[in-house]
């Protein structure tokens, strides 16, 4: 009786009732965070997005399977840093990133070609995006002025002024360029 009981009150009343007032207080987080234009759902603000446009901010890479930014997937690969597939990756990484912007001399932010630990993170830091605005910019021929300042709106700051570093998501940033934010 009792184990009757406890799965109504545990399985039934509590989710119910938790449910609910995410439902209530936060909606759109509760629903996923999910970004709608005109009826249309362009994506989630929580998970991140594979981006291969060169006229796009491009994400951190996944380690998702068996495609990029898979939310059922979502797990590190798990590679140490001294692991040489991991180093192959990041190399792999580095030289796709040269090769879409060949004048671009500066060093590649480190969020560019490492996984985070759950393969889903939608945000890069400032550097990366900076990182990026001129190969944006001469793909869209748009100033790199232009680009850096939807950068600099895009860029959110220190959760409570403290917690966490300064951060850009992808997809409101690519939103932001097609004049859909």
């Amino acid at each position: 009786m009792l184990l009757l009981v406890m799965t109504v009150i545990t399985g039934v009343i509590y989710p119910v009732i938790v449910t609910g007032i995410a439902q209530l207080l936060f909606a759109h987080t509760a629903n996923g965070s999910v970004i709608e234009q005109n009826g249309k759902a362009l994506g989630s603000e929580l998970i991140g997005q594979a981006f291969t446009d060169p006229k796009y901010f491009w994400s951190r890479p996944s380690a998702t399977a068996p495609f990029p930014n898979n939310p059922s997937s979502s797990g590190a690969s798990n590679l140490g840093p001294t692991n040489p597939a991991l180093t192959d990756a990041v190399k792999q990484r580095i030289d796709a990133l040269r090769a879409a912007d060949p004048g671009n001399t500066a060093p590649v932010p480190v969020d560019l070609v490492t996984a985070s630990a759950s393969g889903l993170d939608p945000q890069i830091s400032p550097a990366a995006a900076k990182y990026q605005v001129s190969r944006v910019a001469r793909a869209r021929g748009r100033s790199g002025a232009e680009i850096a300042a939807l950068v600099a709106q895009a860029t959110e700051p220190r959760q409570f002024g403290v917690l966490g570093e300064p951060r850009v998501n992808v997809l409101e940033l690519n939103l932001r360029l097609d004049g859909k934010w």
